[in-house]
């Protein structure tokens, strides 16, 4: 894969100078002078070297308790990630506030007898002592095995790839999307089968990793008792990026999550969750202040980077992270990953479901911003790939949530933002876009539609495929037909599946045709469910249109 992409900050000045100096402690109210005591305990700027260094060999419990994973395959380049924390549920990881040296090593094989890279990376605390480590000068197209030591301990096994040379004639890929992860609402049960898929090149993961509501004692419907149960500081909402921090903790102590992240590289982007529900660029959930938000969304964003495979590119400056950018797999496939979350309109109408009408369709309201929107026009203008693949968090597809003549919509979704969906289609057909595919995660269910040139009109030209990935977890175990089951199908005649259960999707692209396979299992509320695939469906090179397989 080939990256690129870059995004100015749309905010003053100085918002971003105050979102940029992270407070330590916790705010208590959303006053002013709570932001004062936030700015009055920074964090040191990034990059910045603690003084003292702490000897590996002194760390006295596995600190890998996070796992390891890699990301963002380029052609001759993998990302690889890990972060040391051996109490992992504790404020400080069980680290002193010291930079630790951490080895690795990247090899043709499982046993390291053929190693092709070695190197030692540091763990600043500044990051929470995570490493970020991008390996280049690799074989185009290759499978490598990778891990960490520090001191006495060995980190487990991750299994990556390089993706092929740009110009390659590659005639396959098959990805993993996957969406939604709500801890509190059932055990991660498809990771594990997504980590012993052996089909799957690479995973993207669209939004909501983590979200940012209390989880009591017992984990939800975990039921966790006894010795078993979580500290106290998991049950408030996370503001600050001590809260965070350990929030990511808690996930990424899920033992399938990990699996997953060691079998397969992650292409990773957010949604709202990850910082707070629904916000829209500086505007939060409850239109409070900006500049207060703006530093809540500073942590957030830290966070995020400190605990993904993620590039330098994405480490956040401030309240501001670049994370649109663009990968490719050969010349079989262009992917353009958006953010449609921190540069969006607010939404129109008070958010949530309504009618269209003049303040959601103004011309001026956008949801990827005006200079994301310009790159990914002009990506596909001068793309050579058979499949420009699309990974983005809310519904693309028109979606009527209702029988009625004027049905209501999302406000949060592209339906909210009709202006923007019409200039990227009209984008995608000045460009010649013959094979266009959205994924989509958000909604918690599985979708496949036809991406029409005109919605209302079923009999008109299909311009793409769009397939919504389910949840993980998030909405507990759900069910194969939801209650407005009908009613959507109904409504929407470009809409061929709709699936509540859990789980993800895979897609295999070819040469003559992709194929999106639906996988669920029947509960989350429990652990150790079967996976099924519940629906499968083609489309083909050069006659967009979803059929099943």
């Amino acid at each position: 894969m080939t990256a690129e992409g870059r995004h100015p900050s749309q905010h003053s000045p100085e918002l971003r100078a105050a979102a940029g100096h992270l407070g330590r402690r916790r705010f208590l109210t959303v006053t002013g002078a709570a932001a004062a005591l936030a700015f009055a305990t920074n964090l040191p700027a990034a990059g910045t070297a603690s003084a003292a260094e702490f000897d590996a060999r002194k760390i006295t419990a596995d600190p890998f308790t996070l796992g390891v994973a890699s990301g963002d395959p380029l052609p001759g380049s993998v990302l690889l990630w890990t972060r040391l924390a051996p109490s992992p549920y504790e404020a400080d990881s069980g680290l002193p506030a010291q930079r630790i040296s951490v080895e690795w090593e990247l090899a043709h094989d499982e046993r390291f007898r053929r190693v092709v890279r070695r190197g030692t990376a540091t763990a600043h605390p500044e990051f929470n002592h995570s490493v970020h480590v991008e390996v280049d000068h690799l074989a185009p197209g290759g499978v490598y095995y990778y891990r960490f030591r520090a001191g006495k301990w060995v980190s487990g096994t991750g299994r990556t790839r390089t993706a092929p040379s740009a110009h390659a004639r590659t005639s396959a890929l098959t990805l993993a999307a996957v969406s939604c992860q709500a801890y509190h609402d059932g055990y991660f049960t498809a990771y594990k089968h997504l980590a012993a898929d052996p089909s799957v090149d690479v995973v993207f993961h669209l939004g909501d990793y983590l979200y940012e509501y209390a989880v009591n004692a017992a984990g939800g419907v975990r039921g966790y008792t006894g010795g078993d149960v979580l500290p106290a500081h998991f049950n408030r909402e996370t503001v600050t990026l001590e809260d965070y921090r350990l929030r990511y903790a808690l996930y990424k102590s899920d033992p399938d999550l990990r699996a997953a992240h060691a079998a397969h590289p992650f292409v990773v982007t957010w949604d709202d969750h990850e910082t707070e529900n629904n916000y829209a660029d500086d505007i939060d959930e409850q239109d409070g202040p900006p500049a207060e938000f703006l530093l809540r969304r500073a942590s957030a964003y830290r966070a995020y980077w400190e605990n993904q495979p993620l590039r330098r590119p994405q480490l956040p400056q401030g309240p501001d992270a670049q994370m649109y950018r663009r990968l490719t797999w050969g010349k079989l496939a262009q992917f353009d990953i958006l953010d449609t979350r921190q540069y969006r309109s607010n939404q129109a109408y008070g958010d949530g479901s309504h009618v269209p009408g003049p303040e959601s369709d103004d011309p001026a309201r956008t949801i990827t911003g005006a200079t994301q929107e310009r790159w990914l026009i002009d990506g596909w203008r001068r793309s050579h790939a058979l499949w420009n693949v699309v990974p983005q968090q809310v519904t693309f597809s028109q979606r009527k949530l209702d029988l009625n003549a004027a049905a209501k919509v999302s406000m949060d979704a592209w339906d909210g933002y009709r202006a923007s969906r019409q200039r990227v289609l009209a984008g995608a057909r000045a460009a010649g876009v013959d094979n266009l595919m959205v994924l989509t995660g958000d909604v918690h269910v599985g979708y496949a539609f036809d991406i029409k040139d005109n919605f209302d009109d079923p009999s008109s030209k299909t311009l793409g495929t769009e397939i919504v990935a389910t949840s993980i977890s998030s909405g507990k175990d759900g069910a194969d037909k939801p209650a407005n089951w009908g009613t959507y199908t109904q409504a929407n005649p470009h809409l061929k599946f709709y699936n509540g259960r859990r789980g993800y999707v895979t897609v295999a692209l070819g040469e003559h045709e992709a194929r999106a396979d639906f996988k669920t299992v029947p509960a989350v509320t429990t652990p150790g469910a079967p996976i099924a695939t519940a629906a499968s469906f083609v489309t083909a090179v050069g006659k967009q249109g979803l059929r099943p397989a």
